[in-house]
């Protein structure tokens, strides 16, 4: 008679030299950074949004952690960094009072439901955009209401003609009068770096990254959330080759097709644009990169990224979903539980049989 007996060649985690609270708070104190940021330009609307997120999520975690672990819980930086990464996502306009649902959503229903921290399958913040952005339609679309991708996504949904070069020129339609600084830098740029190539850098890019229209936050703290990531990648405390990987498949797809959407021809797509806007750098550097809510092999996570760079594509550039990549990311989060069923039978286990022997009395 023959038995089987599973034995692990490794273990089905992913190794980050850093703990989990000093992820945490890092990544708290680098989402926090585009927060101030968008604050300086909107009235402080982005700040009192984000510490209203912020406490209703520390809030609910001391509720269901406190008999237990009284401020232990708090203090491993889950909570705040799931609020501030929640923020990111939000328009700076929306009522706080939404933030305020969203982060009850993300600390409640999708962290503690399944278990707590690292055993939830979808990103709490990214949970929560989701709670926030359908439950109510109306009021997420009020508070983008004059930004740059509304007003593109509009549009292109009304059938207007003419569209060619659209996305930079509806931007610089749409921006609150012209950057000056746009203008020094543009031209510093095209006198010293892009003069040595011979390229040029149009007018409107530098705006990207102080955008002064509503947004999300991560697009009108958009400076800082790259300060943030350099820091983030420098601390290890992420596996960076996936925020490079999905940057550089949709980057691609974007350059290859990108411009079809507004009549123009392939390999013409502006790939700036898409990468600057849309919680395209937060997407890929914050939520697809998250270890808790990914896959456990490097095979399984090169999987999920490239189906999720495909998917980001397809939503904002075919089904004109402008902030398609987190869409995308919630969907490919979905499919956790299955890849990592896969990768456990494929990489982390094999089978040894073990023959019976009979003993002799």
């Amino acid at each position: 008679m023959a038995d089987r007996e599973i034995i692990l060649n490794q273990k089905p985690q992913i190794n980050i030299s850093r703990s989990t609270a000093g992820r945490m708070w890092l990544v708290f104190c680098c989402a926090g950074l585009a927060v101030i940021q968008s604050a300086l330009s909107d009235g402080g609307a982005s700040l009192v949004l984000a510490l209203t997120v912020l406490c209703c999520a520390i809030l609910a975690e001391l509720l269901i952690t406190w008999r237990k672990s009284g401020f232990e819980k708090v203090k491993d930086g889950s909570a705040a960094a799931s609020a501030m990464v929640l923020s990111l996502l939000l328009p700076n306009y929306i009522h706080p009072l939404y933030g305020a649902f969203g982060a009850l959503f993300a600390i409640v229903v999708v962290k503690h439901s399944f278990g707590g921290l690292g055993s939830n399958w979808l990103n709490p913040g990214l949970g929560a955009w989701l709670f926030v952005r359908f439950s109510w339609p109306l009021a997420f679309d009020k508070a983008l209401e004059g930004s740059p991708l509304s007003i593109i996504s509009a549009s292109l949904r009304s059938g207007v003609p003419g569209l060619h070069d659209a996305p930079m020129n509806l931007f610089r339609m749409s921006a609150a009068g012209a950057n000056s600084l746009d203008a020094g830098l543009t031209a510093f740029f095209n006198n010293t770096i892009f003069a040595i190539t011979g390229a040029e850098l149009p007018p409107g890019y530098i705006d990207l990254l102080f955008l002064r229209s509503p947004g999300i936050i991560a697009d009108r703290g958009l400076l800082a959330l790259l300060a943030g990531t350099i820091i983030i990648t420098a601390f290890k405390i992420n596996r960076s080759w996936i925020a490079a990987v999905f940057l550089a498949l949709f980057g691609f797809l974007t350059w290859f097709a990108g411009d079809l959407l507004f009549g123009g021809l392939y390999r013409n797509g502006d790939v700036l644009f898409a990468l600057f806007s849309g919680g395209t750098i937060a997407a890929a550097f914050i939520l697809a990169s998250e270890p808790a809510s990914g896959a456990k092999s490097k095979p399984g996570a090169l999987f999920v990224v490239v189906l999720g760079a495909i998917l980001s594509w397809s939503f904002r550039f075919q089904g004109l979903e402008v902030y398609g990549c987190f869409c995308a990311l919630a969907l490919v989060n979905a499919l956790t539980p299955v890849i990592r069923f896969f990768e456990l039978k494929l990489f982390f286990s094999r089978g040894r049989k073990i023959e019976a022997q009979e003993v002799s009395v």
